[in-house]
């Protein structure tokens, strides 16, 4: 995925003129920040070079994760259509922006950010898309959620992407909880796609599903997860490196490969038959297709798929992440 030009012109802008080698040693402090996952809240964004390195190197990943978790909740539901939005832990607008390009409708979006670096380098972003924000500085650790003297109580999409890693349990539980009484429509959670998000994500759904949520994806079911530790749910999405990403990163590769996992749920239930999901990139040799499945009856199968099945086809053009139109086992 490429981020729209636009928006690529506009980080652009701001980065024009930084010096490489001080981005360079902010990015790997972030880098290091992400790989261990480390609960730091907005500290680790609280200086304009950390925001700049933040914009040349994370921004394109998590832009594109955000995004395509977004186009598969569109897919599922196709006619949910916001106009407003709360976007929780917004670094610069990230998730206000994917919501823009995936859903027009989108008019009105509430930001909370508790870092001014980033938020400084967000709003330009975010204006020049022509959707009315409204920036805060937001404390998520103490749950900084509009309350009932708000103009607008609940938004039609609730946001909060690469945020839970970041707090505590306690303030985790507390967020997950205060953003699903700000949704009137649609609420999704992205993390990163670890074996500790997946923990984070797996938790948020059992405290969502008790609160009466619908799922809308990527599970094709309400039971339990299928899968078990070591074993863990998670996506990826190939994203295209800007000539800026790859000086700064110090790489020759022009894209990268973002792991993530989400959960989009909705406060309607939709009589939409389920599909399963593919839960890793299929293996095709000699003909067999090996497949590994979430299916709507809560199970994981792992079937082989040959030429002479009637479903071939369609196997052969299914992706990881994407979903089939019927469930399948390992007898087929």
């Amino acid at each position: 995925m490429q981020v729209p030009a636009k928006i690529r012109q506009a980080v652009e802008q701001q980065l024009e003129g930084l010096p490489l080698k001080q981005l360079r040693q902010a990015a790997e402090v972030l880098s290091q920040r992400y790989r261990t996952e480390a609960p730091t809240a907005s500290a680790h964004l609280a200086s304009d070079l950390a925001a700049a390195a933040y914009l040349a190197v994370r921004f394109p990943a998590t832009f594109s994760a955000v995004r395509r978790a977004m186009a598969e909740t569109a897919d599922v539901h196709p006619e949910f259509a916001p106009v407003t939005q709360l976007d929780a832990g917004s670094g610069p607008g990230t998730a206000v922006l994917a919501a823009g390009d995936v859903w027009p409708s989108l008019r009105q979006a509430l930001l909370l950010e508790g870092s001014a670096p980033i938020r400084q380098s967000g709003e330009p972003l975010v204006a020049a898309s022509g959707i009315a924000a409204e920036w805060r500085a937001g404390d998520l650790a103490s749950t900084a959620i509009p309350d009932s003297s708000e103009v607008l109580t609940r938004f039609d999409l609730v946001t909060c992407a690469y945020v839970l890693s970041e707090l505590s349990a306690t303030a985790q539980r507390l967020l997950v909880e205060h953003l699903w009484s700000a949704t009137a429509g649609v609420l999704l959670l992205v993390e990163p796609g670890t074996p500790a998000g997946w923990q984070r994500i797996l938790e948020a759904r059992t405290a969502l599903l008790h609160a009466g949520a619908q799922i809308l994806a990527p599970c094709p079911h309400a039971f339990a997860c299928p899968l078990v530790s070591p074993d863990w749910c998670h996506f990826a999405e190939r994203v295209e490196r800007s000539r800026m990403h790859r000086l700064v990163k110090q790489g020759d590769v022009p894209w990268e490969d973002e792991k993530f996992l989400y959960l989009a749920v909705s406060r309607e239930e939709r009589p939409v038959k389920p599909k399963s999901r593919v839960l890793t990139r299929p293996k095709i040799n000699s003909g067999l297709i090996a497949l590994k499945l979430c299916n709507p009856d809560g199970t994981m199968t792992q079937p082989g798929i040959r030429k002479r099945d009637k479903i071939y086809k369609q196997a052969r053009r299914t992706d990881w992440g994407e979903t089939l139109d019927f469930m399948l086992d390992n007898e087929q």
